[in-house]
């Protein structure tokens, strides 16, 4: 499914960017704070405070762009988040019938992978691909039956585009040719 790539790849997209911004923020910050001041002429109190006035006005002017940059991210990463929230299926839970035949396809065993292969463990608990929280459709589709190790290790994580092509790949390994081996599917917003 290429929208659950293009929404991986914006949001480690937007996640490297925050760094960027932030190693910029703390540059700015120390050079500011290393650069030269002014001599103070005099001595005493008003010499000390022109002299710390004059840092502070530094470090301002020196975090004022790489500010802006954090809260336009902070803004966006809102944003995605809000779309997130809106998106989320109404029902959380897997039915019966759902997890029955979700089991019965992964027959009882893990489907997430181990070191490159599936994992192979009893199923324990049946899993949203694309995670619920994020958006994940709570349908067949989005259906993984996972072992308690790999459901904690898994946590609300996106699914990389090579892990769902992964997975699809390992599927079409014990499912009939007939039937589907896509996985991952959002829910649609309102």
């Amino acid at each position: 499914m290429p929208e659950l790539g293009r929404i991986y790849w914006t949001r480690q997209g937007l996640r490297l960017a925050y760094s960027a911004v932030m190693v910029w923020l703390a540059v700015a910050v120390v050079s500011a704070l290393s650069s030269k001041a002014p001599p103070a002429v005099g001595a005493g109190p008003s010499a000390a405070a022109g002299v710390l006035r004059g840092m502070v006005e530094n470090v301002v002017a020196a975090v004022a762009l790489p500010g802006v940059a954090t809260v336009v991210l902070g803004i966006a990463a809102a944003v995605i988040t809000g779309r997130d929230v809106r998106r989320r299926d109404p029902l959380r839970r897997f039915t019966r019938q759902q997890r029955r035949e979700g089991m019965t396809r992964a027959a009882g065993l893990c489907e997430l992978a181990g070191f490159g292969r599936r994992c192979g463990r009893p199923a324990e608990h049946g899993d949203h691909f694309y995670p619920w929280s994020k958006g994940g459709s709570t349908s067949l589709q989005n259906f993984v039956a996972v072992c308690a190790r790999c459901n904690r290790a898994k946590r609300a994580r996106i699914p990389s585009p090579g892990q769902q092509q992964r997975m699809e790949r390992r599927r079409r390994e014990y499912l009939p040719p007939s039937s589907s081996v896509s996985v991952g599917e959002r829910h649609p917003l309102p």
